[in-house]
C-alpha cells in the first residue's frame, strides 16, 4: 500500500526532472529513484509518463491560471476594453507571484515553464485542456480589442513572449542569487520593469504590411 505522500513525492521528483532533462530525457526509473518509490507507483497513481507530465504541468499552471482569470475578471468588471498595460499586468503578475526570486520552488516552476515552451516532445505541447485554453483565449480576445492592428497569429506570438521573458528572467535571477544580498531584481522592481517592457512590446506596431 502506497503512503498518502507517494503521489506528491512522484510529482515533486517528476517536476524537477522534467524541468532539467525534458520529457524524453526523463525516465520513469529516474523519477521513482528520486522519489524513493517503486516503479509501479507511477502507473498506479498516473497511468503513464505522459499523464504524469500533465499532472505536473497542471499543478504548476493552475494557480497561475486562476490568478490570471481573476485579474482579467476584475479588469473587465471596470471596463470592457482594458488598456494594454493593465492586461499585461493581469497576465504577467501571477507569474511573478508564483515564481518568486530566491525560492527553490519558484525556480523549479520557471524552469519547467521554460522547458514546456522549448521542448520538442509532442507531450510537452499536448498536455493543456479546456481550462488552460479558456484563459489564453480570453486574454487573446481582450488584447485583440486593445490592439486591433495585430493579426491573431502575431497576438499569439506576443502572448507566448510574455511567458518566455518572465520565466527566463526568474530562472536567471534565481541562479545568480548571492546569499545574504538583497537585489532589486528579486522584488517588486522586476515586476514593474517587466510589465513596462512587455506592455511596450505588446503595443509595438504590427510587422505585417
Amino acid at each position: 500500500m502506497a503512503s498518502p505522500d507517494t503521489r506528491a513525492q512522484i510529482l515533486d521528483a517528476a517536476e524537477r526532472l522534467f524541468a532539467e532533462r525534458g520529457f524524453r530525457g526523463t525516465s520513469i526509473r529516474a523519477i521513482t529513484d528520486l522519489a524513493g518509490v517503486n516503479l509501479a507507483a507511477v502507473g498506479y497513481h498516473f497511468g503513464s509518463k505522459a499523464e504524469l507530465l500533465t499532472a505536473v504541468a497542471r499543478r504548476v499552471v493552475e494557480p497561475i491560471n486562476a490568478a490570471q482569470r481573476a485579474g482579467l475578471d476584475r479588469l473587465l468588471a471596470r471596463t470592457p476594453d482594458p488598456a494594454v498595460a493593465d492586461l499585461v499586468a493581469a497576465f504577467a503578475g501571477p507569474l511573478f507571484d508564483e515564481m518568486p526570486a530566491g525560492d527553490e520552488q519558484g525556480a523549479r516552476t520557471s524552469r519547467l515553464i521554460v522547458t514546456i515552451l522549448g521542448d520538442p516532445a509532442e507531450e510537452m505541447r499536448s498536455w493543456t485542456g479546456p481550462a488552460e485554453d479558456a484563459v489564453r483565449d480570453r486574454y487573446l480576445a481582450a488584447f485583440g480589442r486593445a490592439l486591433p492592428g495585430l493579426s491573431a497569429g502575431e497576438l499569439r506570438f506576443r502572448l507566448r513572449g510574455i511567458l518566455a521573458v518572465t520565466a527566463m528572467d526568474r530562472v536567471e535571477v534565481y541562479q545568480r542569487q548571492v546569499p545574504g544580498c538583497s537585489s532589486p531584481v528579486a522584488g517588486e522592481a522586476a515586476r514593474r520593469w517587466a510589465i513596462t517592457f512587455l506592455a511596450a512590446a505588446m503595443s509595438a506596431p504590427s510587422t505585417e504590411a
